[in-house]
């Protein structure tokens, strides 16, 4: 069996749930009213599928922040191997240094890769997407529940209509070739948007959600050149897909921000910026709920509300302490 075969068998499971999701979704949305053969159709069915999706996922990514948490505990043990076998290049020092980095993510029960564990499982999701939709432009059936009828209409989907028309297999490659250049418009936004949304996912977590101690880690590093890499990446990956694809990965990409902002601003790292800018919130709001509470007491017994102030006490001097105890005297 070659190397497409396999990959095609491994798939085909993916392949099924895909398409059952896809096909509810136009089902759906066809018993709402909306044309089955229309592109706008598709695409919200594509936008569906992600919804699914991404759903489904969320305990996965709970448990990445959860060891991204674990991590940033380790970051400080982490270094001191690190600095132990600083410049030491014999290869039982690499064994020794590799056994004691396992053996401290071992007693953390956390591990670098699980931070990339939602990555990665979407990966399988996204080419077989990729493999239904070209499938689907020769009008081929699936695996599943796509029928031939269904591949059809889906692989001869296209946006808009008359000298605008933008089919969904199209790609930026396809496109130009075609000289549809409404497609290629269409495609190089959502690359735009795509590289964009994921720098800013990614500048938030690099800015307001990491610790000192994980700044000073060399993982920190890493994420810092992944910040530039990933954006690239799907720069030179949307020339090839095709924009039916491409809305699942920008809907995903845009989830995936949403999804960080909130984790960030209500969940963030301990002693993070954010986590600094979290307590300050939580703090103003205490000292209005304090108001709020002293004013109803106030307007329930007819006194005048106390303000309620956080102002200290200022330090009282030595001749003023003994000129105020003899006072008193």
């Amino acid at each position: 069996m070659d190397l497409l075969g396999f990959l095609g068998t491994i798939l085909t499971p993916i392949k099924w749930v895909i398409e059952a999701i896809l096909v509810g979704f136009h089902q759906l949305l066809q018993i709402l009213g909306m044309d089955p053969a229309a592109g706008l159709t598709w695409v919200l069915s594509i936008v569906g599928l992600v919804l699914v999706v991404r759903a489904a996922l969320i305990p996965i990514f709970v448990r990445q922040i959860k060891s991204q948490r674990k991590m940033m505990e380790v970051a400080p043990q982490l270094k001191k191997i690190q600095d132990k076998y600083k410049g030491k290049k014999d290869q039982f020092s690499r064994e020794a240094m590799q056994r004691e980095t396992m053996e401290l993510y071992r007693k953390a029960g956390t591990n670098p890769l699980s931070s990339c564990l939602p990555l990665l499982i979407q990966m399988p999701i996204f080419f077989s997407l990729f493999s239904v939709l070209t499938e689907a432009r020769s009008g081929k059936a699936g695996v599943g529940l796509l029928t031939q009828q269904l591949s059809q209409q889906f692989g001869h989907a296209y946006l808009f209509s008359g000298d605008f028309k933008a089919p969904l297999n199209l790609s930026i490659q396809t496109a130009l070739d075609a000289h549809n250049y409404i497609v290629v418009a269409i495609a190089a936004f959502m690359v735009v948007v795509m590289t964009a949304s994921q720098f800013i996912t990614q500048l938030q977590i690099m800015s307001k959600n990491q610790s000192p101690e994980m700044k000073a880690s060399p993982m920190y590093r890493q994420q810092r050149i992944l910040l530039y890499i990933l954006p690239l990446v799907f720069a030179f990956s949307g020339f090839a897909f095709p924009i039916g694809v491409m809305f699942y990965w920008l809907t995903s990409n845009i989830w995936t921000m949403v999804q960080q902002f909130l984790v960030i601003r209500n969940m963030p790292t301990p002693g993070s910026e954010a986590a600094l800018a979290r307590e300050a919130r939580l703090a103003k709001r205490n000292r209005a709920r304090m108001t709020d509470d002293a004013e109803a007491l106030a307007a329930d017994t007819g006194e005048e509300p106390k303000k309620i102030t956080t102002q200290r006490s200022q330090p009282v001097g030595k001749n003023r302490a003994k000129k105020t105890g003899s006072t008193k005297k």
